[in-house]
């Protein structure tokens, strides 16, 4: 718990295709969690979300307009400028990649024009979060007031997209107020079911097994959980399986729908022109209110079985009966919409299934008896809620699920952003958050060097150096992993992984560097060296030991009649923070967490696809016995601190060696 209780806890859930932002004033004794719904440009209205939207003028830097002020005509249809939407998964380096093969032209050219999206949306949030919950605070204004801003993120980004997230957000504005800070807390489905936990207590079973799943507008994610403490005012969450996710969204048939009606725009402009562009008209009547409006409603009791959207500027006399066009509209039959929702409704159920099934694998015998659906994107529509229904009704062939229910979570558009805060909330008042236990997404490791045995069909084949300080010959780029993908863990009792570094008299150097090592292999799978399977270099931690206090070097060697060369021995800690979607490090020394701004500094690795990892030249590595035949595995709550610093000083990084020749 914090020492200080803050005076506002917001949290922020950036959507695909509309953002929500919740709050908890707690400067007048309130825990009530609320949510913004005035809106520039909807003052009138009361608005869950604001749209993820930007309009640009041609060649400028600066937007024009954000949000529901981009959806006005003048800025839609204006000649001279861009509308930029749909760019929150383009962040992921990947995600960005593969859409530039789909569709060069509407996709963005680099990563740092969607960073620089990113920054801009995220200031003019900021600024209008700032203008409507400043005059809500009591006893301090704004700028000195204590705000804990929380932010979701996908399943789907790995450590490096989060961090890259973490610094536009910082650039924009948030947390750089002295007493502001800024967190990622959960990912998008873990804060959707701590919501669900908190808003439908009434539901859960003491043991009950949840699984949640947050279809929105360009991801859905799944987690499953255990409900824990039913008969106490404290519901609490365990997490049993990996959280995971996929790219399924409502955002596909908005895709779907526009190609389709581009195509057949197209035909018609061929026979007798069209006012405008099939491109600009078919993008023009995917974002109107009526085919929004039509597909939020598809499968619902008003849903007729033919729908016409409009054709923007068309003239009422224009008619093409072959592509189904008179009276400036465009006719679509219920079986065409529905084609497009299929398809996302299958690749849905079969997220689902695999998840069941890992769960009847490594669980056997328990059964799931809710699934909480947050309808924040696909699963709004009525039709894909009844889909889900009829496909997992009786288990749908899973013998753990045969009593499962399919339920709308409540406040689905707002389940992330008020799980963000309730959890924070929850924490302040009883010492614990919501969901406290969750499963390693990944497996960690460090760089290690092992003793070579020849014996070993591991070390076959694989580099080798001899050791100046003791004379032995290691196997290098073995990797010691420290924790095991899908072992629990937990913000309370971070990772601990000791370090021994010996430096020569007069060595001046006291930034000590170390390879992060990560692997979504399952445990048995895990690559045993760097180069095999999917391991790669997750970033590079450089700990900065300069203020620590030297008198605490324990010297080595330093009579004449001792074997060895004279050195000192260093011994710090590195703590490793696994959270919900990111990871964290602190250094501490003599039991003491070093208070430098930045002991550890990070150089997180980008992540390329399906490349040759470059060869790291003389990493700091730890030593393990080859003879042993396995590397030690590190517990959850703590680490072997027997991994000693060999001091080798010909230059480059060092490696470790402990006394069984283990690390």
């Amino acid at each position: 718990m914090d020492a200080k209780k803050p005076d506002l806890i917001v949290g922020v859930d950036f959507g695909m295709t509309a953002t929500g932002v919740s709050y908890a004033n707690l400067s007048i004794g309130s825990e009530t969690v609320k949510w913004i719904q005035k809106w520039p440009g909807r003052s009138q209205a009361n608005e869950n979300k604001v749209p993820t939207i930007l309009v640009y003028p041609n060649q400028q830097p600066q937007p024009s307009s954000w949000g529901f002020l981009s959806e006005t005509a003048s800025e839609q249809n204006a000649a001279d400028k861009e509308y930029k939407d749909w760019f929150k998964t383009y962040l992921d380096p990947l995600r960005l990649r593969e859409k530039q093969a789909e569709d060069p032209v509407h996709t963005p050219c680099s990563i740092e024009e969607v960073e620089k999206w990113y920054e801009d949306y995220h200031r003019l949030l900021y600024k209008h979060i700032e203008f409507k919950l400043s005059s809500e605070l009591s006893g301090a204004p704004w700028q000195s007031a204590y705000v804990q801003f929380l932010f979701s993120v996908p399943t789907t980004w790995a450590p490096q997209v989060v961090e890259r997230y973490r610094a536009i957000v910082k650039k924009a504005g948030f947390a750089q107020c002295t007493n502001h800070t800024l967190t990622i807390g959960l990912t998008e489905a873990e804060a959707a079911a701590v919501h669900t936990s908190l808003e439908a207590w009434g539901i859960f079973r003491e043991r009950d097994i949840l699984l949640v799943c947050d279809a929105g507008g360009g991801t859905t994610d799944l987690s499953v959980l255990g409900v824990r403490d039913t008969g106490t005012s404290s519901l609490s969450l365990e997490q049993l399986d990996v959280v995971f996710g996929a790219t399924i969204g409502s955002a596909a048939i908005d895709y779907d729908f526009e190609a389709y009606a581009r195509s057949r725009l197209e035909l018609a402009h061929l026979i007798s022109p069209l006012p405008m562009s099939p491109d600009q008209i078919a993008w023009e009547m995917m974002k109107s209110r009526d085919f929004q409006n039509t597909k939020c409603e598809h499968g619902g009791l008003d849903d007729a079985p033919i729908f016409s959207i409009p054709i923007p500027k068309l003239d009422l006399g224009y008619a093409n009966h072959t592509v189904g066009i008179e009276y400036g509209e465009m006719k679509f039959t219920k079986e065409e919409l529905q084609r497009s929702f299929d398809k996302q409704v299958q690749k849905l159920v079969s997220l689902i299934d695999s998840q069941l099934q890992t769960m009847q694998r490594k669980r056997p015998g328990q059964q799931i008896v809710n699934a909480a659906l947050c309808p924040s994107g696909l699963g709004h529509s009525p039709y894909v809620q009844d889909r889900l229904r009829a496909r997992f009704r009786n288990g749908g062939g899973h013998v753990n699920a045969q009593g499962i229910q399919v339920r709308v979570a409540p406040d689905p558009q707002l389940a992330v952003c008020k799980g963000l805060v309730g959890d924070r909330v929850r924490r302040l008042k009883s010492g614990k958050p919501v969901l406290n236990w969750r499963c390693c997404r990944a497996s960690y490791g460090t760089i290690c060097k092992e003793i070579y045995d020849k014996d070993n069909p591991m070390h076959v084949g694989r580099q080798t150096e001899k050791d100046p300080m003791n004379g032995k010959v290691y196997v290098t780029q073995s990797i010691a992993w420290f924790i095991k993908k899908g072992k629990p863990i937990t913000l309370d009792e971070p990772i601990t992984r000791s370090f021994h570094r010996k430096i020569s008299p007069g060595d001046p150097r006291r930034a000590f560097p170390t390879s992060i090592i990560e692997s979504h292999a399952e445990e048995p799978f895990l690559p045993h060296h760097l180069g095999a399977g999917d391991a790669h270099v997750l970033c590079e931690i450089e700990s900065d030991l300069s203020t620590a206090d030297e008198t605490k070097f324990k010297e080595k060697n330093r009579r004449f009649w001792s074997v060895g060369k004279h050195y000192f021995k260093v011994d710090y800690e590195v703590k490793v923070l696994i959270g919900p979607a990111d990871v964290r490090f602190e250094l501490w020394f003599n039991n003491e967490k070093l208070s430098k701004d930045q002991p550890i500094k990070v150089e997180w690795i980008a992540p390329a696809p399906a490349i040759e990892l470059p060869a790291v030249s003389q990493p700091v590595v730890p030593e393990v016995d080859g003879s042993q035949g396995e590397k030690s595995v590190v517990s959850v709550s703590s680490l072997p601190r027997s991994a000693e610093l060999n001091g080798n000083n010909t230059g480059g990084r060092n490696g470790w060696e402990s006394a069984d020749g283990r690390t």
